[in-house]
C-alpha cells in the first residue's frame, strides 16, 4: 500500500505544472477574459454617453457626459419592445428544447452498429449540409405547403435541425457510451426507449448542454425568419425590432427632408445614431448572457468525461 501511495503521489507531482508555467497560463487567461469583457464595457458606457461627446471626443470607457436619450429613444415604444422580448424568449425556450430533442432522436439510432440502416441515415443528414433546395424553395414550402407565415412555428422550424450537430451527438454517443452498458440494460430487460432515456441522455449531458447553448444563441440571434415570414408587428422578434429600428434612424439621419419634416412638427429633434447602436446591443445581449452561467457546470462535467476510469 505505501508503494502504491509513493507511486501515485510522486505521478501527481509530475503532472503538477511548474510555478513559472502556471503563472504563465493564468496571466494568459486574465488577458483573453479581458478581451472579451472590455469590449462590451465599452458598448455599455458609450450607450450612456452624450451623442455630441461621442461624436466630438469619440468612444471613451469613462463618458465626459453621462446621458441615456439612447434608450429613452429605444423605449418610446416600451409595449413593442416587451412583446418582442417575449416573442423571442418563447421561440428560444421552445426551439432550443424541441431542436435537442429531435436531434439526439436522430442522432442515437445512426450511433449504435447494430442499426441495418445507420449508414443510409447518415449520409441522408450529411448530405443536406452540401446541398441545399435554395432559397426559394425553402420559403415556399414554410409559406403555402405549411402555410406557417406570421406564425411563431415559422421562426422555430427552420432552425429545428442542424446537421452538424447531429453530426456532433452521433459521435458522442458512438466514442463515450460503453457499449457494453447498453448491452447489460437490455439484458435486464430494459427496452430502447428506456435505454435512452435512462442511460445515454444523463450520460451525454455535456454535448447536450454544448449543442443547447449553440442553438440558444442561433433561436436568439436570428432576425431573418422574422423579416421573411412575420408581417405582423406583434410577432416579430426583438433582434429583428432592433434590425428595422437602426435602419428607420439611418433612414431619417440621411433623409435631410424627413428630418427637416420632424423637427417642423415637434421641434428640435436628435437622433442618437452613434449611442443608439450600443443601446441596442445591450438590449440585445442582455438576457442571453445568463445562458451561460446556466451551461458552464455541464461544460466543466464535459472535461472530467473519461478522465476515471473503472
Amino acid at each position: 500500500m505505501e508503494a502504491v501511495e509513493k507511486i501515485s503521489s510522486g505521478s501527481n507531482l509530475k503532472n503538477q505544472l511548474s510555478k513559472p508555467a502556471s503563472l504563465g497560463i493564468n496571466i494568459f487567461f486574465i488577458i483573453y477574459s479581458l478581451l472579451c469583457i472590455v469590449p462590451l464595457v465599452l458598448i455599455v458606457m458609450v450607450s450612456i454617453s452624450d451623442e455630441g461627446a461621442v461624436i466630438r471626443d469619440g468612444y471613451q470607457f469613462i463618458p465626459s457626459k453621462f446621458d441615456f436619450a439612447a434608450y429613452q429613444f429605444l423605449f418610446k415604444d416600451a409595449t413593442q419592445i416587451f412583446r418582442s422580448y417575449s416573442i423571442s424568449i418563447f421561440v428560444t425556450i421552445i426551439g432550443t428544447t424541441l431542436s435537442l430533442i429531435i436531434m439526439a432522436l436522430y442522432a442515437y439510432p445512426i450511433s449504435r452498429t447494430d442499426f441495418p440502416h445507420a449508414k443510409f441515415f447518415t449520409f441522408f443528414v450529411f448530405f443536406t449540409m452540401l446541398f441545399s433546395g435554395g432559397l426559394v424553395p425553402w420559403y415556399l414550402v414554410y409559406a403555402q405547403v405549411l402555410d406557417l407565415k406570421d406564425t411563431l412555428l415559422a421562426l422555430i422550424m427552420p432552425l429545428l435541425v442542424a446537421a452538424f450537430f447531429v453530426l456532433i451527438i452521433r459521435t458522442f454517443f458512438q466514442t463515450t457510451i460503453p457499449a457494453a452498458v447498453l448491452e447489460s440494460a437490455k439484458i435486464d430487460g430494459a427496452g430502447e426507449l428506456t435505454i435512452f432515456v435512462k442511460i445515454v441522455l444523463p450520460l451525454s449531458l455535456p454535448v447536450l448542454a454544448t449543442v443547447a447553448l449553440f442553438q440558444t444563441l442561433t433561436y436568439w440571434n436570428d432576425w431573418f425568419l422574422s423579416l421573411v415570414f412575420i408581417t405582423k408587428d406583434a410577432n416579430i422578434t426583438v433582434q429583428y425590432l432592433m434590425y428595422k429600428t437602426m435602419l428607420n434612424i439611418q433612414f431619417l439621419a440621411n433623409n435631410s427632408t424627413a428630418a427637416a419634416a420632424i423637427n417642423a412638427a415637434g421641434g428640435t429633434f436628435k437622433f442618437p445614431s452613434e449611442t443608439v447602436r450600443m443601446a441596442m446591443v445591450v438590449v440585445g445581449i442582455g438576457p442571453i448572457i445568463f445562458a451561460y452561467p446556466f451551461f458552464q457546470k455541464y461544460f466543466v462535467k464535459g472535461l472530467t468525461v473519461g478522465a476515471v476510469k473503472g
